[in-house]
């Protein structure tokens, strides 16, 4: 057995560290409180004269928990919760119907709609409570069924994720998030060279940063992360291409922030002990364990018909490494580096120089 691999494994089990700030904390407990409420009274002024109606399922709270305490998750998505408890709920009652056995009734009814919501793209984890209350509910809940799909599982469904849509705006809170999404490829356009490197702008009265613009300059940003990018994935994303600073992006490549090795160096993995005491002691202040929560969002970038004698300011004043070049859709298209320019001027200097000193010809 390797040396280390106890340790290694041990320190799968500890808590994850990050944990909202105390103010963050209420509010998403206040959400809690208020869509539950919501989902309940709605429920009995709708529903509640019929008395065969449950007030409230029991997975609901399971929902509220996704939709108001882990927001940012795809398990908490409007359609996760709508289809993961439709297609859960459909399959339960069908179970609770045609299998007789409460035991395997349970059993399928659970592992069916697992699959079902493979299949629809709408996993939710409270819907798998979904389907085993449609086959263990007890008579009030058989009597209803497939009434019980619409009326409870589907209003209170929607009741809640209404609750969760209003709550998050009100809070500003950005939800629903499209984090199936993944950040669109950089650039089509943007070579692994620079084109003013290739050769393209070997003509010495091309030569000047004035008539040179960031499009033709920059090189593809293949780092760039999404929003919904993991601190850690994002620090590993850091170090595999050796930059100093991703490019954050949203679900329509557009371009929203950076972040840099300051904010992601507090979120790389330490060792068991050490990361044992800070998961269940140290005070965490970031919101949400993802990019978006630390990147920096006065990001300094230009559009791609920026002439490139633009970026020498905000290379001196600002000290970054490279900086991002956006369409006018503000869509990232890629990077110009730092490097890039000074490989440029080393390039191509002399052949500005030999290009002045030539001889006028004689005209007379």
């Amino acid at each position: 057995m390797p040396r280390f691999s106890l340790n290694d494994w041990l320190t799968n089990f500890i808590p994850h560290p990050g944990a909202p700030e105390w103010k963050e904390r209420v509010r998403r407990a206040g959400g809690a409180l208020l869509g539950i409420a919501f989902t309940g009274i709605a429920t009995h002024l709708l529903f509640g004269r019929a008395g065969d109606i449950p007030m409230l399922v029991a997975p609901m709270g399971a929902s509220a928990v996704l939709l108001f305490g882990a927001s940012e998750s795809p398990l908490a998505q409007p359609w996760s919760i709508v289809g993961g408890n439709l297609v859960s709920a459909l399959v339960g009652v069908a179970c609770a119907q045609w299998i007789a056995d409460p035991v395997l009734s349970a059993a399928v009814a659970v592992a069916l709609a697992i699959s079902a919501m493979f299949l629809c793209r709408c996993v939710h984890p409270p819907s798998g409570a979904v389907a085993l209350t449609a086959v263990l509910g007890g008579p009030a809940v058989h009597a209803l069924g497939f009434r019980f799909v619409v009326t409870p599982i589907l209003f209170q469904s929607f009741a809640l994720l209404s609750a969760a849509l209003v709550f998050h705006a009100l809070t500003g809170h950005r939800y629903p998030r499209a984090v199936w999404r993944a950040a669109a490829p950089a650039s089509t356009t943007g070579a692994a060279v620079p084109a003013a490197l290739a050769g393209v702008s070997t003509d010495p009265q091309r030569l000047s940063f004035d008539e040179l613009t960031c499009e033709e300059f920059m090189t593809s940003a293949d780092h760039a992360v999404p929003l919904t990018m993991g601190r850690h994935a994002a620090w590993e994303t850091l170090r595999r291409h050796g930059v100093h600073a991703l490019p954050v992006v949203d679900d329509a490549n557009r371009l929203v922030g950076t972040v840099t090795h300051h904010e992601l160096a507090n979120g790389r993995p330490a060792g068991f002990v050490r990361r044992l005491w800070s998961a269940l002691w140290r005070k965490t202040v970031q919101v949400e364990e993802t990019v978006e929560a630390v990147m920096a969002s006065g990001v300094q970038a230009v559009h791609r018909a920026t002439p490139l004698a633009h970026l020498a300011a905000i290379f001196a004043d600002h000290s970054c490494y490279e900086v991002p070049v956006f369409d006018d859709a503000r869509r990232l298209l890629g990077v110009v580096r730092h490097s890039d320019m000074i490989r440029w001027l080393h390039q191509h200097a002399g052949a500005a120089y030999a290009y002045s000193e030539r001889p006028v010809a004689d005209a007379s």
